[in-house]
């Protein structure tokens, strides 16, 4: 109960000074436009923050609302929503909302909020405002949405560009800073690790080209980051004015992508001279490790075959993890199981226990080639020590 009051004071004192910033300070016809930047979340679809386009045109009419136009709206009881994002097919819409109705939510999560007043001219706020409003139409509101290309800050960054006449985009091509698709995903999913892991296997090539600064606006703190450097036509800052409107409560998100390398290789070689020393000493444990190895294996594999084959989840496609985990694991579990119960597996157990290994293999010298890209070496640390070794016991256990 202390803890709601004091959310609720804080929520009252915030939409004051909120309340105070927006007063317009100047006449003129065309609306003030802003962009608000929300920072991550808890919740795993909150974890890679949010943003949205406020227009507040009180100036011209003061009895009017601020509006924040919000393209971040889903709804997960829509009909088919599990199976379209299965799919890939998922659908977002814009939502144009009051703003100190949005703030509430904000408030109570403990996420922080931050506003950038933008200097348009008249013209192009007018341009904005006008697309929005269009835009925010039962019939228009729905998009198609994409992690990378298609999310609630892409669509703010075209939205302003395009009522810049491109200026944004020309300012934003600049050289990568290094950053890909995959290291921000991890970057932002890593707090929590089910998240940052998952991406991190699923990812394929796609995930790891160079961004621009304009690609890196997937992001929306990598957006708010660029527009203080992008100036107008007449050679001024595009931000005039940047406010903090709700405090972050919560731990701020990791500025680099956590370095799991040397986890990911001990290990690798820790559960494979698990498997060596087992094979001599505890064959059946070692037995049934293996059938769990391979039955794990066998699903992550097939899982992305199923998902390059029958979906548009574009940035999973060709994964490389897929000769790491090969669904031809599932072809050795009988002879996990045959060992469980100290038999000889089948004749052909050690030629597909030789294929598998040989499918780990071939991800390591993709490694040395340069026109493949994937970002795995820290899944071809792990698997690929336990493929060998238990290659290795197979062949000793003969």
């Amino acid at each position: 109960m202390i803890e709601s009051r004091g959310v609720r004071a804080l929520l009252c004192a915030t939409l004051l000074v909120v309340a105070t910033l927006l007063t317009p300070t100047t006449s003129h016809a065309a609306p003030r436009i802003g962009v608000m930047t929300m920072q991550p979340g808890e919740e795993y679809w909150a974890r890679f923050g949010h943003d949205a386009i406020l227009v507040d045109d009180r100036a011209d009419d003061p009895s009017s609302v601020p509006l924040l136009y919000n393209y971040g709206y889903f709804d997960f009881d829509q009909p088919g929503f599990l199976l379209h994002f299965a799919q890939g097919y998922m659908s977002y819409q814009l939502a144009a909302v009051p703003l100190q109705d949005d703030l509430a939510g904000y408030a109570h999560d403990g996420r922080g909020v931050s506003l950038q007043w933008l200097d348009f001219t008249p013209a192009q706020a007018v341009k904005l405002q006008r697309y929005l409003q269009w835009n925010a139409l039962p019939e228009h509101a729905t998009y198609r949405y994409d992690y990378f290309t298609q999310d609630c800050a892409t669509k703010v960054r075209d939205a302003l560009d395009a009522a810049l006449d491109g200026q944004l985009r020309a300012q934003l091509t600049a050289p990568s800073q290094g950053l890909t698709y995959r290291s921000e995903a991890v970057r932002l999913g890593a707090p929590l690790p089910w998240l940052g892991l998952s991406m991190h296997f699923a990812l394929g090539p796609y995930g790891d080209r160079p961004l621009s600064r304009w690609d890196e606006a997937f992001i929306p703190m990598r957006l708010q980051a660029s527009l203080r450097l992008i100036r107008t036509a007449s050679g001024t800052p595009l931000v005039t004015q940047e406010r903090v409107l709700l405090p972050q409560r919560l731990p701020p998100a990791l500025t680099d992508a956590p370095r799991w390398r040397g986890w990911f290789v001990a290990m690798g070689l820790m559960l494979a001279v698990l498997v060596l020393v087992g094979t001599s000493y505890a064959p059946r444990t070692t037995a049934l490790f293996a059938g769990l190895f391979w039955l794990v294996c066998g699903l992550a594999g097939l899982g992305l075959a199923a998902i390059w084959g029958f979906t548009e989840h574009v940035a999973i496609w060709g994964n490389e993890n897929l000769l790491l985990t090969s669904p031809l694991c599932f072809a050795l579990l009988p002879g996990a199981w045959a060992m469980m119960r100290e038999r000889d597996p089948p004749r052909w157990h050690n030629i597909m226990l030789l294929l598998v290994v040989l499918c780990a293999g071939i991800a390591l010298f993709l490694k040395f080639l340069p026109f493949r890209i994937q970002g795995n070496g820290d899944w071809i640390a792990l698997f690929l020590p336990i493929h060998l070794a238990l290659a290795y016991a197979g062949r000793q256990s003969r």
